[in-house]
């Protein structure tokens, strides 16, 4: 990876007029704001359909699109929606949060108008779409249909037993009961497909790169679990025998009961590791670059048992380390990842990094916490490394500026020769650190280009509500802002033709 740098800005902060973001004319705009702004990079949260809680890393299914971000007026510029189809929906009051109950309220119900006429309209088009991708499509179909049919539930509440248990008979009885409803969401991912593709291929043309995140565990209610079990550590009852998290720290007294099923590492390893090779194989046809997310999960991860109610009584437990990834990345030899390498991270976990050949983060903030220690500062970086100020997960460069531990916030101005009473902000007196440090790839969050505060923090882990619901105004994207940002990538080496 040549010296360059890029932007992490998620697909649903993007502004538009319908609520979230989506692959719409705000997209290309910002691809061509990140050309302008002398960026190579697009980082992305992952783009999966989102369920209770509206996190990115809990998606139904690894393979499907999220239906949320299909641009309604493209489909009104194609003739398959009308603007009175739209004009009388609440899509939330405010244009810079998301308001997930309007969008889960309202955006399925347009798309299925949308697919009607579409389905006529793009008959053969479809159809190829359908028989190339009917692995995952039709399972994570009927799926989508049986959470509508009954109630959004998770499957697990389904009172049908033999579906529950995804029987074959079953299944057939539902696909005909279902069709219709298959069917839209099939064509919601038909359609998710196309404007991704199309947006993804203009971006190449404007030399940006994608990078996108694959979250290392999936949902338990979610296509994959409900239909592919085997792999998973899951009982008879239909509950997993144990659930995914992070022990306690000086984050969080109780750890991260993240409450997602854990694999059945030896079932996979017997099957070749088949499920996760589909499965970074369906998520590499998304992006460019892939960020294994919980990289030290890999070498050891936190279990605990089902139904306790915090990550407290958990235990670590021996990961498949080189075991899988040398196979694993063996099959995608010509593909790019990254590995989030944060946590809480050993020795075991440095030799993982090591021997997987992968470039792991470097975050800004961290440097100054006294609770992480001095790994993260600048002078003890690698080339092969990715540099960040923050990631979704942390506060931006502003808000913990405000609401930091004040001695580590003292050390960081100190660090920074930053001057309260000077005209560079603070959040700007970070970006310079990262642009300027040796890391191959440096990466910050709009926000902090920005200059926000607590109002546009992404997400705070250990927490459900108030989450992922920042948006982007489209005033934020201005010509001087760009030229601002490519000046200082300018200066630190970091533009290439």
């Amino acid at each position: 990876m040549e010296r360059s740098a890029g932007i992490l800005m998620p697909i649903a902060s993007l502004p538009s007029k319908y609520g979230i973001g989506t692959l719409g004319k705000s997209a290309y705009k910002f691809v061509d704001f990140l050309e302008s702004a002398g960026q190579r990079f697009w980082q992305v949260l992952p783009i999966g359909q989102t369920g209770y809680g509206d996190s990115p890393y809990q998606s139904f299914s690894s393979f499907a699109g999220n239906p949320y971000f299909v641009d309604l007026e493209e489909l009104m510029e194609e003739g398959l929606l009308k603007e009175e189809d739209l004009k009388s929906i609440n899509w939330g009051k405010e244009k810079d949060h998301i308001d997930y109950g309007k969008i889960y309220e309202n955006r399925i119900h347009v798309l299925k108008l949308a697919c009607k006429k579409g389905l006529a309209k793009n008959e053969g088009a479809f159809y190829r779409f359908l028989e190339q991708n009917q692995r995952w499509l039709t399972e994570y179909a009927l799926f989508m249909s049986l959470k509508e049919h009954f109630g959004m539930v998770s499957w697990t509440q389904w009172p049908d037993e033999a579906i529950k248990r995804h029987e074959p008979g079953s299944c057939n009885y539902y696909k005909d009961m279902l069709r219709e409803d298959i069917q839209a969401y099939q064509y919601m991912q038909f359609l998710f497909f196309k404007q991704w593709d199309k947006l993804r291929e203009y971006a190449h043309k404007k030399n940006i790169q994608i990078i996108g995140d694959l979250p290392i565990y999936v949902a338990m209610d979610s296509c994959d679990v409900w239909s592919e079990r085997q792999w998973f550590q899951i009982t008879e009852n239909n509950e997993p025998a144990v659930v995914a998290g992070c022990p306690p720290d000086a984050f969080t007294k109780d750890g991260q009961l993240w409450g997602n099923p854990i694999y059945d590492w030896w079932r996979l390893k017997e099957d070749g590791y088949g499920f996760w090779i589909r499965r970074l194989d369906g998520t590499l046809r998304f992006y460019d670059v892939l960020r294994l997310d919980h990289f030290r999960g890999f070498e050891s991860y936190w279990e605990i048992p089902y139904g306790e109610k915090t990550a407290r009584n958990g235990r670590w437990v021996q990961g498949p380390g080189m075991d899988f990834l040398r196979p694993v990345l063996g099959w995608f030899s010509g593909k790019q990842f990254i590995a989030e390498d944060l946590g809480y991270v050993t020795p075991q976990v440095e030799q993982l990094l090591k021997e997987s050949g992968l470039p792991g983060m470097k975050v800004l903030q961290f440097a100054f916490d006294s609770r992480e220690g001095a790994d993260y500062l600048p002078y003890t970086y690698q080339s092969h490394s990715l540099c960040y100020v923050g990631t979704h997960d942390n506060a931006t460069a502003m808000e913990w500026l405000e609401e930091g531990n004040s001695k580590d916030v003292k050390e960081a101005m100190a660090y920074l020769d930053f001057d309260p009473k000077g005209e560079e902000s603070f959040a700007w007196a970070m970006l310079r650190m990262g642009m300027g440090s040796v890391s191959d790839l440096f990466i910050a969050p709009m926000q902090d280009y920005l200059e926000l505060g607590k109002e546009a923090r992404m997400n705070v882990p250990g927490t459900i509500e108030g989450n992922w619901i920042w948006r982007m105004k489209a005033s934020d994207m201005t010509v001087s802002l760009a030229k601002k940002i490519k000046n200082l990538t300018l200066c630190y080496g970091r533009i290439w033709e």
